[in-house]
């Protein structure tokens, strides 16, 4: 018992308080995707992906001068013609700008082809052929200028309306091959429209609200609603994630909105790059990340490697930390960009990096082939 020294023995109201403070126990946690941490149980275990430390701080320098010269932002994934914005045609509100964002990362997955650039799945959209994930974007752009409401969620769950040949002719091809699992992005569309519809009024703005501006909140909360965002799998004994459309769906609503409105996120340091085809690629051009030869043989001969497989996950974690690492390595050479350098922006660089470096016919390994809805 805690007792006042000059007074007749009553107890120090304060001295008590501070001790039952002391007592209280700790906050809880902030949460946590738990993907950065995968990737790092991913890096340490893994026998046939290894990161060139040297490579990657070079990387890192080169990065750094390449972002700052083009002044790379938000607002450089606002400039994509093809990305929704209010003012944009289509999209009167804010509103129908996160609804569409929605839609395509709803489905953001799976456009490589083993065809020539000519051959493969492509959308014509004002007079220029769009091919992968420019495809999407073209297809839900042509869809509301003819006047179909594809970004509503009414209109998916309604399976007289909105059948097979309806999802065929909106994502319709200039090619003869069609658009990779489409039938796998149906189902993604009646999964994420049943529980939009029954739960938030049919708005994936009123989830925003939910998740109350935290971008973990709302990758959190995507994942647990819809399990075509859950993306995980086990590796070495323990559950790993990586939540690649989850985190790029918060990361486009970040950057549509330049960190303003339903892109306010003060967490969105904690969102890791996005495990997919092309950063993997454009970081083993780097120097970065180094494949073990069959691993290396199998991506070169543009063989199937399983989702899930061990291959796979190495590939996806070790770019993610890599990532991480590079991130890291910029802020200790250049402080003064504290925390505006994210793995965020750093992706978004990656990837466009990754398509121009396409674009020249770069040389290099191609990306690996896995066929899934994860990414």
């Amino acid at each position: 018992m805690a007792y006042d020294s000059d007074s007749d023995g009553s107890v120090d109201a304060d001295l008590m308080a501070l001790l039952m403070a002391s007592r209280a126990p700790p906050p809880p946690p902030p949460p946590d995707t738990k993907v950065l941490k995968s990737a790092h149980h991913i890096f340490d275990n893994s026998i046939d992906v290894a990161l060139n430390r040297d490579a990657t701080y070079a990387a890192a320098e080169k990065i750094y001068t390449a972002m700052k010269t083009r002044n790379y932002s938000t607002q450089t994934w606002a400039s994509h013609d093809l990305h929704p914005g209010v003012g944009k045609v289509g999209f009167e509100t804010e509103e129908d700008v996160v609804a569409a964002v929605f839609l395509i990362d709803l489905l953001n997955f799976s456009f490589w082809s083993l065809r020539g650039e000519e051959e493969r799945f492509g959308v014509q959209y004002v007079g220029k052929k769009q091919t992968g994930y420019w495809s999407l974007c073209a297809a839900v752009r042509r869809a509301l200028d003819e006047g179909i409401p594809i970004t509503s969620p009414y209109l998916w769950v309604d399976e007289q309306a909105f059948t097979l040949e309806m999802a065929r002719y909106v994502f319709r091809s200039e090619t003869e091959e069609e658009m990779p699992l489409l039938e796998a992005r149906v189902e993604c569309m009646r999964e994420a429209g049943r529980v939009l519809c029954e739960e938030y009024d049919g708005h994936f703005v009123n989830m925003i609200k939910e998740a109350g501006q935290s971008a973990v909140n709302l990758v959190l909360l995507v994942v647990e609603k819809f399990s075509c965002f859950r993306d995980e799998q086990r590796f070495e004994g323990k559950r790993v994630t990586f939540y690649k459309r989850a985190q790029i769906l918060v990361a486009d609503l970040w950057a549509c909105f330049n960190a303003t409105s339903y892109g306010t996120f003060p967490d969105i340091t904690a969102l890791t790059m996005f495990a997919d085809y092309r950063i993997p690629q454009i970081l083993q051009s780097l120097g970065c990340l180094w494949y073990s030869p069959g691993l290396e043989t199998a991506i070169m001969r543009k063989q199937l490697i399983p989702s899930g497989s061990a291959w796979e996950i190495q590939i996806r974690g070790c770019s993610i930390w890599c990532v991480e690492l590079i991130r890291r390595r910029i802020i200790e050479m250049h402080p003064e960009v504290g925390e505006g350098m994210n793995a965020v922006l750093l992706d978004f660089y990656l990837y466009d990096a990754a398509k121009e470096m396409e674009a020249r016919g770069g040389g290099g390994l191609p990306h690996h082939r896995t066929r899934s809805i994860w990414y």
